[in-house]
């Protein structure tokens, strides 16, 4: 029992990896390539969550919704690029950090207009609703769904960035802008189409996490900032950064919520155990991104470039 209870715990704090780092690779990437602070990345999540919950509710299709959040997440970042973003990569953090908050408080007024105040629970078909079980251990089919497209979509980013030319001139831009420019890279294209793949990421975890948490207003707001731990912890800019370091954050707060409770039960009462073990476990993850910025202060895997 014990060891279904661990490899469950495992699985858990994978899947939570994957999900911080769909989130985390986007808003490394703009935050790398544009120097763009946007604290309203967490709004494409909200978005992802709400559009896809709707149309699964309204065609009870959970496949249908994901397909139509998808493009649809993708405008949206696009009409926010243009009509917000690019007018701010030259400013100064301050403003960007103020008009992205601004945007936080816009789309949440929005959602509750459109979809009221209560939220949306996504229903699962039934091929997706039941448990798996592989060597003796049972595991619930979902979240190896969720574990397999995190790793299909981080699988696909990697050979976009790495392999193909978009991914080149991507590189280039992020390396020197101007001599990117001079080269003939169009590279108010390039940061639009960054925008809008961070968008998209988003969308996906949102998409990924609803039927899990349902969809809430405000949903984006708390994880964005375990996104942005990701990328201090992995490198600003570096994707196998985010990686690594959302599994690591996943694990982290996963298993030491699972573990801490009992393990600070042999010092403390069991009332004081469960209620400071999870808070510890969020604790090490802070203190696991403050001991990297003390000895590593440009990440664990820091691009070439940087």
């Amino acid at each position: 029992m014990n060891t279904i209870l661990f490899v469950n715990q495992i699985l858990n704090g994978v899947q939570l990896g994957l999900i911080l780092f769909l989130l985390a690779a986007g808003l490394s990437l703009v935050f790398g390539i544009m120097d763009f602070i946007n604290l309203a990345h967490g709004v494409f999540y909200m978005i992802g969550a709400y559009v896809s919950a709707t149309v699964a509710i309204a065609l009870d299709s959970f496949i249908l919704g994901l397909i139509v959040a998808i493009p649809v997440t993708l405008i949206v970042g696009l009409a926010i690029e243009w009509s917000i973003a690019r007018h701010l990569y030259k400013r100064d953090h301050l403003d960007q950090v103020l008009a992205t908050f601004g945007l936080i408080l816009c789309f949440d007024t929005g959602v509750k207009y459109l979809w009221g105040p209560e939220g949306l629970s996504v229903p699962l078909p039934g091929w997706l609703g039941g448990q798996l079980s592989l060597g003796g251990v049972t595991l619930p089919t979902y979240r190896l769904f969720v574990v397999c497209i995190g790793a299909i979509v981080a699988l696909a980013l990697w050979q976009v960035i790495a392999r193909t030319r978009v991914g080149m001139m991507v590189r280039a831009s992020a390396s020197n802008e101007e001599m990117a420019r001079a080269l003939g890279i169009e590279t108010r294209m390039v940061f639009a189409l960054v925008f809008a793949i961070g968008a998209v990421l988003a969308g996906i975890a949102g998409i990924m996490v609803a039927p899990i948490t349902g969809a809430s207003i405000g949903m984006g707001n708390q994880v964005v900032i375990l996104a942005l731990v990701v990328i201090i912890v992995g490198g600003i800019g570096s994707i196998s950064g985010a990686f690594i370091a959302a599994l690591a954050v996943g694990l982290i707060d996963t298993l030491g919520r699972a573990y801490l409770p009992t393990l600070m039960s042999a010092l403390f009462s069991p009332d004081v155990a469960s209620s400071a073990g999870p808070a510890l476990a969020s604790i090490l993850i802070y203190l696991t991104m403050t001991l990297v910025l003390i000895f590593r202060p440009s990440g664990l895997f820091p691009p070439a470039n940087r």
